[in-house]
């Protein structure tokens, strides 16, 4: 089945509260959702949510290159993810963003085109019960013990600590926070690329003892190369996530035994093919991995849950981004359930549309 045309809208989603991390404040998300014909008028949704301070892209950047990435794969079998992931890089090096919701979109297209929903056409099958952690913004201590408190709550088990403005704060934060959820809630940190190499292995260090799962992102990208020595000299495991890009970063980071873990998102990935290569890689490995993203609505992270059920070392959900959203334009996706299990939607493809009342108010492009 042959790729024939696109649509592209450009949308800002308002945040119920300001999302605050090392990196800065959030308070909506900018959103392009893209959608791709098929010549027998099937359809498949994509979708970017660009982190400039992350990846460097925003979705002027995404827009300024998107017909060309388009045109390049028009009259290409939807069925073509190798190829569709060579047109796309010859045209331009990096552009994960636009790339990833490319991506997205013709994979929904080829797997609604087989008749069966995408974890299948992934090789997966749904074999385990998998659970969101929702994440408290940094910000003053006070307020994120009464934030972790709200999400404890709410019933969530599983909570996700933005740290990494002062490795002493952090320590506190973190005491406090763990005294008041008690030791039956599971503690995930994320530094965000915020401390210093020394810093890091201090904090770490003395964070310890109130049960961390693990560490994302402790150090800048831009010192990567020395992530192992924070992995090495950290009683807590240290997760890959701002110096995973591509697959051959994962190779990198396996070959310099960098890191315990790996994290994986659609956007800085440029897609479901490349994290497809870099679970590969983790496989081998015996390298675990979580999914999560950046501020996307439930089409990513809906995609999240079916590569989830693909692989038995996808062990760690950071699923809670739509959740943060004042309003949902998806139709269909992930259900969360009252205990915060994800359950996929039994359709074919990834199992989303896009409201037509959210699409008139949105930006269309071509």
């Amino acid at each position: 089945m042959k790729i024939d045309s696109f649509e592209l809208y450009v949308a800002k989603l308002e945040l119920k509260k300001p999302f605050i991390t090392s990196l800065g404040v959030i308070n909506y998300s900018d959103h392009i959702f893209l959608k791709v014909f098929s010549e027998d008028g099937e359809f498949g949704w994509g979708e970017c949510s660009p982190a400039y301070f992350i990846n460097g892209e925003t979705v002027e950047t995404c827009l300024a290159i998107s017909k060309k990435l388009t045109d390049s794969i028009i009259g290409i079998s939807c069925f073509s993810h190798e190829l569709i992931q060579q047109k796309l890089d010859n045209i331009i090096y990096g552009n994960h963003s636009i790339k990833s919701a490319i991506d997205v979109a013709c994979y929904d297209l080829a797997s609604k085109s087989k008749k069966i929903p995408l974890y299948k056409y992934l090789g997966g099958e749904l074999k385990k019960k998998i659970y969101t952690d929702y994440t408290v913004s940094l910000n003053d201590i006070d307020k994120m013990v009464k934030q972790a408190r709200s999400i404890v709550e709410r019933g969530f088990k599983i909570i996700k600590v933005k740290l990494g403005d002062d490795g002493k704060k952090d320590i506190e934060r973190i005491r406090l926070i763990r005294e008041c959820v008690g030791s039956n809630i599971k503690i995930r940190i994320d530094a965000n690329q915020g401390w210093t190499i020394e810093e890091a292995i201090k904090t770490l260090k003395k964070i310890n003892k109130y049960e961390i799962q693990y560490c994302e992102a402790p150090i800048n990208r831009e010192f990567s190369y020395r992530l192992n020595e924070v992995k090495e000299a950290s009683p807590i495991k240290i997760m890959a996530d701002e110096s995973l890009f591509t697959l051959n970063d994962a190779k990198m980071m396996v070959h310099g035994n960098h890191c315990n873990m790996f994290n994986l998102k659609i956007g800085k990935q440029g897609g479901i093919y490349e994290s497809t290569k870099i679970i590969e890689i983790a496989e081998k490995n015996n390298i675990p991995m979580q999914v999560g993203g950046f501020i996307e609505s439930r089409i990513i992270f809906t995609v999240n849950c079916h590569l989830g059920h693909t692989s038995n070392f996808i062990k760690y959900f950071d699923c809670d981004s739509p959740l943060f959203h004042k309003i949902n334009p998806i139709i269909g996706g992930v259900e969360y359930k009252n205990d915060w299990e994800l359950i996929l939607p039994t359709a074919n493809g990834i199992g989303v549309d896009i409201k037509k009342d959210f699409l008139k108010s949105c930006s269309k492009i071509i």
